[in-house]
């Protein structure tokens, strides 16, 4: 954990806000929008400030392929499954940019991936007073009062230009999202990619194009790679390297896709550990290492065509490990490993890039010293109420929510975007009624309403 230098001083914000998210993607997103429209309606309204590192807004630009669809519904947006009405839903902007006409006669309840960034971008744009761009938060800690008692956080930020901020708050919201994987043996470098880094290297590759890459991966996005790398790079060579004996197609029928309704969280969540381990299991084949069985039935056909027509330029190296990757001078050596037999051999190649996947990050690496009021289960992960708060110690009435690292609880959608609208809408419902009670109780002990938040 970074700290501010020993003597540094740092700027404090007298403000008790109500709540700050760390982190602006799609999930805090959704709880700015949450949260401005309980405000429209509420009696008490909530104060909520955003940090986030990046210095604009951002989801996953590495890889917004000109022709990559999402893989769900536009209906499961930011706000549709918690308020159809609102003016934040992917059908306002469509009528916002004059092309809701169009994308009904477009035929398909899946836009591009590139049309849904650009619908976030037009909801983010809304709240940009509310962001702090290009910031970082170096640690979060407890303020503890006299009783020992903590009723709210203080979140240390460094802003743009490199000063300390320490920002208090009755709740904190971490929406941090994933962490690009890599395996063992793997280091990211000049010609060793992750795949979250596609678009927005390649064209370190301008003038050089190479003869041969190789993908590592068996998920969407590797096969998503190896067909724009072949496209991208006419001439070249592109290697497919993954463990299994070839893709294997996403369940996106109607009955497995239950496993993403708001309601399976709750089924989820009371279920006990070894119902939740199964349904993690059962259904892996609707997020994890799958592909769309459309893009596999592309990517077979040319593969057979270039065989027809003797000129392999696509190359499938299944059942296949990577076991290392080591750049030598301009060339990768990714050494491989047959999983029949347990051969070994090098592939050199110009480039490689890791398309395997992301984990998310661990929030306990963040709270740091409030880490010690937080209970976790017995591996060591965070236990968490439904309403996706922290358990914490019974002195602390401050609230941690989290956003993501919550399949263990919650179940398979908690990283995805199928119920961003309902969670925001639960999390922004749970402060609320916290933040109610405790100016009950305010008043109760002869307490001005805003005591403790001014």
């Amino acid at each position: 954990m970074v700290h501010p230098r020993r003597g540094h001083s740092a700027s404090v914000r007298t403000e008790i806000l109500d709540v700050v998210g760390v982190g602006f993607g799609p999930s805090n997103l959704g709880l700015a929008i949450a949260v401005a429209e309980h405000n429209a309606t509420a009696s008490e309204r909530l104060t909520c400030r955003f940090v986030e590192k990046q210095a604009r807004f951002g989801w996953h630009r590495g890889m917004l392929l000109e022709d990559a669809t999402m893989q769900v519904s536009f209906l499961k947006d930011l706000v549709t499954l918690r308020n159809p009405t609102s003016p934040f839903s992917f059908l306002a902007y469509l009528k916002r940019h004059d092309r809701l006409v169009d994308f009904i006669n477009y035929g398909s309840v899946f836009p591009t991936r590139l049309e849904f960034h650009d619908y976030l971008e037009w909801a983010a744009a809304r709240f940009a007073g509310q962001v702090d761009y290009g910031c970082e938060v170096l640690a979060i800690e407890p303020a503890v009062g006299v009783d020992g008692s903590v009723d709210h956080l203080v979140v240390e930020v460094r802003d743009s230009a490199g000063r300390t901020v320490r920002q208090p708050a009755r709740n904190v919201v971490l929406a941090t999202g994933l962490r690009p994987h890599l395996p063992s043996g793997a280091v990211l470098g000049e010609r060793i990619w992750h795949s979250s880094d596609l678009l927005t290297r390649l064209g370190e590759l301008a003038g050089r194009p190479p003869a041969r890459v190789a993908v590592v991966g068996a998920g969407q996005s590797a096969a998503e790679n190896v067909d724009h790398l072949h496209r991208t790079f006419p001439d070249a060579e592109v290697c497919a390297v993954f463990t299994r004996y070839g893709y294997s197609p996403a369940d996106d029928t109607s009955f497995a896709n239950r496993i993403f309704d708001p309601g399976a969280v709750d089924d989820f969540y009371s279920a006990p550990d070894e119902a939740k381990r199964l349904i993690l299991g059962y259904h892996a084949n609707t997020n994890y290492s799958v592909v769309d069985p459309e893009l596999i039935e592309t990517l077979y056909r040319r593969h057979y065509h270039e065989r027809v027509a003797g000129r392999e330029r696509l190359r499938f190296l299944n059942v296949t490990r990577a076991a290392g990757a080591v750049q030598v001078e301009d060339r990768v050596e990714l050494a491989i490993e047959s999983m029949l037999d347990g051969t070994r051999d090098v592939l050199v190649a110009d480039l490689v890039v890791f398309a395997t996947g992301y984990r998310p990050c661990d929030p306990l690496e963040l709270l740091g010293p409030f880490g010690a009021y937080c209970h976790c289960d017995t591996v060591g992960r965070l236990a968490v109420h439904r309403d996706y708060r922290v358990v914490t110690a019974p002195e602390v009435t401050a609230g941690v929510y989290l956003q993501g690292p919550t399949e263990h609880t919650h179940g398979l959608s908690s990283t995805l975007l199928s119920t961003t609208a309902v969670r925001s809408g639960e999390i922004v419902t749970s402060i609320a009624a916290r933040s109610a009670a405790s100016t009950v109780d305010r008043r109760a002990d002869g307490l001005p309403a805003s005591a403790t938040s001014r």
